[in-house]
């Protein structure tokens, strides 16, 4: 329902204040002082916050799953400035559902304390190590997994895996930590923890596991045989759009009636899918719609290839035409026309159905939810760390493409728009801000490319073997060519209307 204009001035989100919040914002119903942790979550951002944080905060309104609350931690010094704002308000979050045709907010608590940030992790090594702790979650990005692209075999050889290999009890990285505190279970006769990602990885426990057990090894091989045998790392499936909090979504929640300084919007859909392979129990989150299967595989791939990959479609294109926002760019009809057609003969192709959901109709949901006007996502945040998501969303299509002998022109057309993208400044001539870890070397590498587009596809740690294809070099060539001599829209109208390279 639309908010409500409140006389009373916005309440403090406290938990000591919670009986004072609105009666149009939800409050948590269960005690919170009854709470006791089963759950390290790293990584505690805007999509953990409404996403799994969420499925628990369902559980304890039911009365069950006290003795799962979560312990929010993280790894990296910018981790310090949302650990302050959420120890100032008891870890509560305010949730903004954003739809079409209005907003409501509840107020979520299964969050009870958050670690501190330390460059040794001490803290959290010793919290995960405590037996009360069960499971130990985590959303890091795609990018924050230590793989070798072209192999996707562990990468032994990166400075802060051979940094933590040395110092296994003072760990830079998450894997390390959770290494140094398995090492602690596995010395005090306890059980391991189970491991659960969830990063938008295909596989992303099977990940997950080659992280940890192949740093374990590079230190203590009986460990790692340990953590191999005995742990558990299921494979999940995420979904639920959650963009960035700007100073509109704190002044919507001040609306609402609530003064949080870290509040979250989402739209009004979500989705988890999570293999059932737990080591020390979990929650019963199939009691909160989620689904528990041992075949998550299919879930992932069209989730990852037709939602992810579409959002990159949306966004390369978008942030050079300088479209803001994700809605804004669904209801331009070039870039529309562009998404569908990528989808329908280069995407849907080669994604199974699900149960319950062919690819054609879960396509359909998805052009629904992006063209969500109330959902603020700018193409900025969406097209964010391109080095981790083309790879991992768009690629895997045009690599079964390629071996179907099948047309590949609107996904080369997208790497295109990509490298474009990484120039650095959009058609109308205003600068885009350094979007990726990799940003310097990626916009070098562009800006040269115009001249000898067969660099952008030599970045072997993006594209691996299908860089060399022939193929791909012939139409991405083309297609850059084409925008930068006339312009990204031209392209997409010459692709839209012939769907091959005319030149």
């Amino acid at each position: 329902m639309d908010p409500v204009s409140n006389a009373k001035p916005p309440v403090r989100l406290r938990r000591g204040n919670l009986s004072d919040l609105p009666k149009s914002v939800k409050a948590p119903a269960y005690v919170r002082s009854d709470l006791t942790p089963g759950i390290v979550h790293i990584g505690v951002g805007n999509f953990h916050r409404a996403h799994q944080a969420w499925y628990l905060h369902r559980l304890l309104q039911q009365g069950q799953a006290q003795d799962w609350a979560i312990i929010g931690a993280g790894v990296r010094s910018y981790d310090a400035d949302m650990r302050e704002r959420l120890l100032a308000q008891d870890c509560l979050t305010t949730l903004i559902e954003l739809d079409p045709d209005g907003m409501s907010a509840e107020v979520i608590g299964p969050m009870i304390d958050y670690l501190p940030i330390e460059d040794n992790n001490v803290t959290l090594i010793q919290t995960m190590a405590d037996p009360a702790i069960r499971i130990v979650s985590l959303t890091v990005t795609e990018g924050g997994y230590f793989l070798d692209a072209n192999t996707g075999a562990f990468n032994a050889d990166n400075e802060d895996i051979q940094h933590d290999a040395k110092n296994p009890d003072e760990p830079r990285t998450v894997f390390g930590a959770m290494v140094a505190a398995l090492r602690q279970l596995r010395r005090n006769g306890l059980k391991p923890f189970t491991a659960l990602s969830c990063d938008n990885l295909q596989g992303n426990g099977a990940i997950l596991r080659t992280c940890i057990v192949g740093l374990a090894r590079l230190s203590d091989p009986e460990l790692a045989d340990w953590i191999d045998q005995n742990g558990a790392f299921p494979n999940s499936m995420v979904d639920c759009i959650v963009p960035a909090t700007t100073d509109q979504v704190i002044s919507q929640c001040l609306a609402l009636g609530v003064d949080d300084h870290a509040p979250v919007s989402h739209e009004n859909f979500r989705q988890w899918v999570i293999e059932d392979s737990f080591c020390a129990g979990r929650p019963p989150l199939e009691q909160v719609g989620v689904t528990l299967t041992h075949d998550v595989h299919s879930y992932e791939t069209m989730k990852l290839r037709i939602l992810n990959g579409g959002h990159q479609l949306l966004a390369n294109v978008g942030e050079i035409l300088n479209v803001p926002t994700i809605s804004d760019c669904m209801q331009d009809p070039d870039i529309v026309a562009f998404f569908e057609k990528v989808q329908a003969e280069e995407i849907l192709p080669y994604v199974e159905a699900v149960p319950g959901t062919s690819a054609k109709e879960y396509l359909g949901l998805v052009e629904r939810r992006f063209a969500n006007t109330a959902i603020h996502d700018t193409t900025r945040r969406v097209a964010f760390d391109g080095s981790a998501r083309h790879p991992g969303f768009l690629l895997p299509s045009l690599r079964d493409a390629l071996s179907a002998d099948a047309s590949i022109d609107g996904l080369a057309l997208a790497e295109a728009f990509w490298c474009r993208m990484c120039a650095g400044f959009r058609e109308d001539g205003t600068e885009i801000e350094p979007n990726d870890p990799q940003w310097e070397n990626l916009r070098a590498i562009a800006l040269a490319a115009k001249d000898d587009p067969k660099l952008w596809l030599e970045q072997s740690q993006y594209y691996g073997e299908i860089g060399t294809s022939q193929r791909i070099l012939a139409a991405f060539a083309s297609w850059l060519a084409a925008i930068w001599v006339n312009g990204s829209r031209a392209a997409v109208n010459e692709f839209v209307s012939s769907g091959s390279i005319s030149r």
